[in-house]
């Protein structure tokens, strides 16, 4: 957490660093999929994959443990190196290690290596997956700013042109020229089209707030987009649905994860059901000790004296002479306890299942349930991108039709208008007339700047679907 708000403030500070250069589409991509939440958390789950695979690799090796034991016995007790009942204070110590490995377990080991392998890269294409699923709402909210703009211009364009005309009235109606009401009606219409011009600000202003929210950075006012290069706006070209399908099955990261996660299943059913067989492993443990009361005998020299034996000699005692060895006795050193106590162990297990309460088969029995999840949600995945595939082309089809209809009435209209304002001014129609062929303009200008963005996204969505690059 501390980490995503370190990166969510750095963004911001570069944002606002950089205030002065424009936003590109590819910069907003960039900057929103280092700050997106979504995505963050996808990445930490992809690292999370990671230390699981990573741990059950280090899992075939041999595992080491060492103890030491250190301490103080007091009173009658048992000396740890004779074996015999001391009665004083012992310092006694106890020192070992021990070592096993795994050598056959009916490839259970393997099989989760394996699991974890597919879901670690399953996780690494659902974070691509978070990341184009950013992108494409990126790519969405980009357009509506940028339509949102081209609206506004538009409107502006249209307040200008009705200006110009309660110019022009004003002067013929002090004069008396006209009839009042075309005047009025003119100027009803100024003021309506002031208030769309304070909508279509609140529009571009809401739209802007959108973007900087979906790219987590701090709202600006005067943050600006770059316009998107101009392009043919024609299904004509365009692949089949059928085969922009292929196309995306064989690329689209949803499409991968969803597979892997199958594969990493059955992998994990492998894995569970190795634990039925018997499992061999090798060991070995060394240990030694160490005792303060721990003494040797040293050999000093030999005399002879005389002993309480005697011989009798004519009636007089004469005392027997032997010869006498000295001893004495000598701490043992540490050093030289702990290599004559060395003490070592090999050993082979077996270990052969004969009944845990079915827990293993019912480990089994879920696995494969979980297996039967993966393997439709794998189809689910396939069904909803072919059925969102065909809406975009449908859509895609539908916006380009539309836009070209667009197209045509702007023109009609167009010339409407220019006919109906040369009229206006002759003082031939009257302003009501030429508020309609005004207004059916203007509003078929709106629609096709709508119509156009929204054909320009379907592209974009389908553009993705075909792996192309969308910026």
């Amino acid at each position: 957490m501390k980490s995503y708000v370190i990166t969510v403030l750095l963004s911001g500070l570069f944002f606002t660093a950089t205030a002065q250069t424009k936003l590109t589409l590819q910069q907003a991509i960039e900057l929103g999929i280092r700050n997106n939440a979504d995505v963050l958390q996808s990445g930490l789950a992809a690292e999370r994959s990671s230390v699981l695979w990573k741990q059950s690799r280090m899992s075939r090796l041999p595992n080491l443990n060492a103890s030491v034991n250190q301490g103080n016995n007091y009173g009658k007790s048992i000396d740890p190196f004779t074996n015999t009942f001391i009665d004083q204070k012992v310092t006694y110590g106890s020192y070992g290690a021990n070592t096993n490995i795994l050598l056959f377990n009916g490839l259970s080991l393997q099989n989760e290596i394996k699991s974890n392998k597919l879901g670690l890269e399953a996780s690494e294409m659902e974070l691509q997956q978070a990341k184009d699923n950013l992108t494409i709402n990126i790519i969405l909210a980009y357009l509506q700013v940028l339509s949102a703009q081209d609206v506004l211009k538009q409107v502006q364009e249209q307040v200008l042109v009705t200006k110009n005309q309660v110019d022009r009235l004003a002067l013929l109606n002090n004069e008396g020229a006209i009839s009042p009401s075309d005047y009025y009606d003119l100027k009803g219409q100024f003021a309506s089209e002031q208030v769309s011009i304070a909508d279509s600000k609140a529009n571009v202003e809401t739209a802007r707030l959108s973007l900087s929210q979906l790219l987590n950075i701090p709202y600006r006012k005067d943050m600006e987009v770059v316009p998107l290069p101009e392009e043919n706006i024609s299904s004509a070209n365009n692949p089949a649905p059928e085969e922009v399908y292929d196309i995306a099955l064989q690329h689209l990261a949803a499409i991968k994860a969803a597979g892997l996660r199958t594969q990493s299943a059955e992998k994990n059913i492998r894995s569970i059901r190795g634990r039925l067989l018997p499992s061999l492993s090798f060991g070995g443990s060394m240990s030694t000790n160490y005792s303060s009361a721990a003494s040797i005998s040293e050999y000093i020299n030999s005399t002879v004296a005389a002993s309480s034996d005697y011989v009798d000699v004519g009636g007089t005692q004469y005392p027997v002479y032997k010869n006498q060895d000295h001893y004495a006795n000598r701490k043992l050193k540490f050093g030289n306890q702990l290599n004559n106590n060395m003490f070592y162990t090999l050993n082979l297990g077996l270990s052969i299942p004969l009944f845990n309460g079915s827990n293993v088969r019912s480990q089994i029995k879920l696995a494969e349930i979980n297996l039967r999840s993966a393997e439709l949600q794998e189809q689910q995945t396939k069904t909803l991108l072919q059925q969102a595939i065909e809406r975009a082309y449908l859509s895609l089809v539908t916006s380009s039709d539309k836009y070209q209809l667009l197209l045509g009435q702007v023109k009609s209209f167009e010339e409407s208008f220019r006919i109906a304002e040369v009229k206006f001014n002759e003082g031939v129609i009257t302003s009501v007339d030429f508020l309609v062929a005004k207004n059916n303009l203007d509003r078929a200008k709106s629609n096709l700047i709508i119509s156009k963005y929204d054909f320009l996204l379907r592209k974009k969505i389908l553009s993705y679907y075909e792996g192309k690059p969308m910026w």
